[in-house]
């Protein structure tokens, strides 16, 4: 039986790549007769781009269809809920949540597509935010998950500390590791597939695959679909083998 799992990048609020990437995905699922291997969503769903509301309503509702979709918890997203939940949010330390309504970090955007004024009093600006999101959407920001493991990969946001066990990760690593995790180049008990540092196009290490491609910043959102340990990265035209970097 086949192995065959897809995935996609960091999205920050570009629900129109989203769509894109999807159509890429569904072109491999007619070329192969696969509806039913699942997509991974590597996280970062909101922030800088136009329309964090509507990425998370075509997720939410994908996912509610029964769409076989996993989507992951990103460091962006994590600052979001942590946003809305208060001073009081566990496990997100109060200079990061502070920093989410900084003009680098997309906070401001991600409101705007609520319809929400990130100008005023903090208080003001939480208040605004709780009574304009739908409760479904928080309760589905609540539902993301820090990993998935299928097909011998590990699918995660930021990536892993090296040495340590799955089990006893901590999430701030999980949503905001890098130099740790990249300076490791021995291999890892899966391939692991990660976003969180955009690159110009999908690279794979050898132990690990980043696949943000820097749709924040006016980049593609990739998709890629990994069969049997081999990773392609999806086009209009179909698969594109991503070998191992040499």
């Amino acid at each position: 039986m086949t192995d065959r799992i897809y995935a996609i990048g960091d999205i920050h609020g570009q629900r129109a790549k989203l769509a894109g990437a999807h159509a890429r995905i569904a072109g491999d699922r007619r070329r192969c007769g696969d509806t039913t291997a699942p997509v991974v969503h590597v996280g970062d769903l909101v922030d800088r781009g136009p329309d964090s509301r509507g990425v998370i309503a075509f997720l939410a509702d994908g996912t509610e269809a029964g769409a076989p979709w996993i989507t992951l918890r990103g460091n962006h997203d994590q600052l979001f809920e942590a946003f809305l939940a208060g001073p009081d949010a566990p496990g997100v330390a109060p200079d990061r949540a502070r920093a989410w309504l900084q003009r680098s970090m997309g906070g401001r955007e991600t409101l705007a597509s609520y319809g929400v004024d990130a100008d005023g009093p903090l208080a003001d600006i939480r208040a605004a935010a709780r009574a304009a999101i739908p409760p479904g959407h928080r309760a589905f920001l609540a539902g993301l998950r820090p990993y998935h493991v299928a097909a011998r990969c590990l699918f995660v946001h930021a990536g892993i500390r090296p040495g340590i066990a799955l089990e006893d990760q901590s999430e701030d690593d999980l949503y905001w590791i890098r130099d740790d995790f990249y300076a490791e180049t021995g291999a890892f008990p899966w391939l692991v597939v990660h976003g969180h540092t955009p690159v110009e196009t999908v690279r794979h290490f050898g132990n690990r695959v980043d696949i943000d491609t820097g749709a924040a910043w006016d980049g593609p959102l990739s998709a890629v679909v990994i069969e049997d340990g081999e990773v392609s990265l999806l086009d209009e035209d179909g698969r594109v083998p991503v070998p191992p970097a040499p």
